[in-house]
């Protein structure tokens, strides 16, 4: 592990609080400051990460290296404790980020509440480098591709009979292949972060999500 990803695991641990955060603290500052940190993008899970670090790999671009950090917050509601930590009151870098709709309110509160910007509106989070995902990250990607790419990446990736298997649970009969896919690949762990790297490599550049490729122009 690099020293982006040592600050990364270290401003994780900051922010839960708890025996180790005051270590965690001395470490993300000093880390900080021996990267040449520059941003920290905040996102809500580990396969947002992925795709993120996936897709500037993509262009050409190693975001560590150019002293930007992609931070999973383990769901939105934490976001408040991260603009804490990274923002004007904490390390004082620049933050951009990725949220799901259904989550703006939290992003929105705590950026006004740290200082940065007012009386948000869904424009006014994009402005300060915020971009929101109309369901989440999975589901952007899936209508880019379409159902038919993304079953040869589940095939490539060996697992296309157990999502047959999947598909013909009586709970799923009702759904589309698209809410298929979607729910597939939440239903073991690491299976996100797995298939946000396999399906942003097979993405066509020029039908990236909106999202990610604002977010991506942005840093």
């Amino acid at each position: 592990m690099n020293d982006m990803g040592r600050f990364r695991e270290a401003v994780v641990e900051w922010a839960a609080g708890g025996a180790g955060a005051s270590g965690a603290a001395t470490a993300a500052r000093e880390l900080a400051a021996g990267t040449g940190l520059r941003t920290v993008v905040l996102v809500e899970g580990g396969s947002d990460r992925v795709a993120v670090e996936a897709l500037a790999a993509r262009h050409g671009r190693d975001l560590d290296q150019e002293g930007v950090s992609v931070v999973p917050l383990g769901g939105a509601t934490s976001i408040g404790r991260f603009v804490d930590l990274c923002g004007p009151e904490g390390l004082d870098v620049r933050l951009a980020g990725l949220c799901d709709v259904a989550e703006e309110r939290f992003f929105r509160r705590a950026l006004e509440r740290a200082g940065i910007g007012s009386d948000l509106t869904s424009d006014g989070l994009q402005s300060l480098g915020f971009y929101l995902c109309e369901a989440d990250l999975e589901d952007e990607l899936i209508r880019s591709l379409g159902a038919d790419l993304i079953q040869q990446v589940v095939e490539e990736q060996g697992e296309l009979r157990a999502f047959r298997t999947f598909q013909n649970q009586p709970a799923q009969r009702d759904r589309t292949v698209e809410q298929h896919l979607h729910r597939f690949m939440g239903t073991h762990s690491g299976r996100k972060a797995q298939y946000a790297r396999e399906l942003v490599a097979s993405l066509d550049l020029d039908r990236t999500p909106r999202p990610l490729e604002r977010l991506l122009a942005h840093l």
